[in-house]
């Protein structure tokens, strides 16, 4: 018993992610080595007592919006952005899910916790910002927060999706001769028209001061490039006049389907790289990494 007893310690212990085990009381029976590195506490500071302050936002993944399963627990494999505090003072960012220990007949004995750090969010591709303040900063950070969430979702073999990126081909033009109140009427025009295409399940947001990423549940890359071609036809359709004189708007769309193997980072640089490609043909195209196009009709 003893031996099977160090050989779970061992294998916990060299595992990547950090892990807690806790009692039903929420005292720690279990800390990790990943889990020390990451929180800055050592196991033998925690050990028989409950989870100090700065790391209890690990206990919340079950209270997490759309999170709770069936009792109020967190659905399995589930994972949640939290925030924690390490021992030092910085505030981390961590995903994390929450599942229940049951014994042998099934009664909840504790609950384990199983975290990682988030990938920084400020190493991922983003569009470009002037500064000008037309970008709302704490929408764009809910929207990343969402964005890592469901990207560790679908790589623990959640519901396949993909992102859009999309550049209003007329922005920079708009912006330079009339400014920036004009260019930013332009885009709520585009904002409006994307509203009435986009399904209730998919997530948007700004992604820079004339960008917009799209996240749609689209099964293959052929309906993601088809749903694609129909946002830039609705933006197509968008009146905008400044000054009585009609601007006509048209979109430049980069299009890439999440795989496994890759990391979020790599699947941006993907449809970033494929909506530069759609400009340089000119605009008004959709392109789907990695590099079939197809040119949006006149």
């Amino acid at each position: 018993m003893s031996n099977r007893i160090e050989l779970l310690e061992a294998a916990l212990g060299s595992y990547p992610e950090g892990i807690a085990l806790l009692d039903n009381e929420g005292h720690v029976i279990v800390w990790n080595q990943a889990a020390e590195a990451i929180s800055g506490y050592a196991c033998m500071d925690l050990l028989s007592r409950p989870v100090p302050e700065p790391l209890e936002p690990l206990l919340l993944a079950s209270s997490q919006p759309g999170e709770a399963g069936a009792g109020g627990e967190s659905s399995p494999g589930r994972r949640v952005l939290v925030r924690i505090q390490h021992k030092l003072g910085p505030v981390l960012k961590v995903m994390a899910r929450e599942l229940p220990l049951r014994d042998g007949l099934g009664q909840r004995v504790g609950i384990s916790v199983i975290f990682h750090p988030a990938e920084t969010m400020d190493a991922l591709p983003h569009g470009e910002y002037g500064g000008d303040g037309s970008a709302d900063e704490e929408s764009q950070t809910e929207f990343e927060e969402r964005l890592a969430a469901l990207f560790e979702d679908f790589q623990q073999g959640g519901e396949s999706f993909g992102v859009l990126w999309i550049t209003v081909d007329q922005a920079q033009d708009l912006r330079r001769t009339h400014g920036a109140g004009a260019c930013e009427t332009m885009l709520e025009k585009v904002e409006r028209a994307f509203a009435n295409g986009l399904r209730p399940s998919e997530e948007w947001g700004r992604w820079g001061d004339d960008e917009f990423l799209i996240l749609s549940h689209e099964r293959t890359p052929e309906m993601l490039a088809a749903h694609a071609q129909m946002l830039a036809g609705l933006a197509r359709t968008a009146d905008f006049r400044w000054w009585g004189d009609r601007v006509s708007i048209t979109v430049s769309i980069g299009a890439a389907q999440a795989e496994r193997e890759e990391t979020l980072a790599g699947l941006l640089d993907r449809a970033k790289e494929a909506m530069f490609t759609s400009r340089r043909e000119g605009g008004n195209h959709i392109t789907s990494a990695p590099g079939v196009q197809a040119c949006l009709p006149s």
